[in-house]
């Protein structure tokens, strides 16, 4: 199989499977997380799922991070 067959495959996959497949071909080349600091992510990412979800943190849209981006960019 071809790399371009293999991103044609991911085309048809759930963005969650496809985030899964990337983990994992990371995780099979360069090794894994120390299981302590991948439990330090997860609770900081729960953490800030919830300021969102929550009302207390507002969340940035993807075009909001698009023109921050270009701004920076410019510079």
């Amino acid at each position: 199989m071809t790399l371009d067959q293999i991103v044609e495959e991911t085309r048809e996959m759930p963005g969650e499977v496809v985030a899964e497949l990337i983990d994992r071909i990371l995780v099979a080349r360069h090794g894994g997380m120390e299981p302590s600091v991948a439990e330090s992510w997860k609770t900081e990412t729960d953490r800030r799922i919830a300021e969102i979800e929550s009302g207390k943190v507002k969340g940035v849209t993807p075009e909001e991070n698009a023109a921050r981006i270009e701004k920076i960019l410019r510079r």
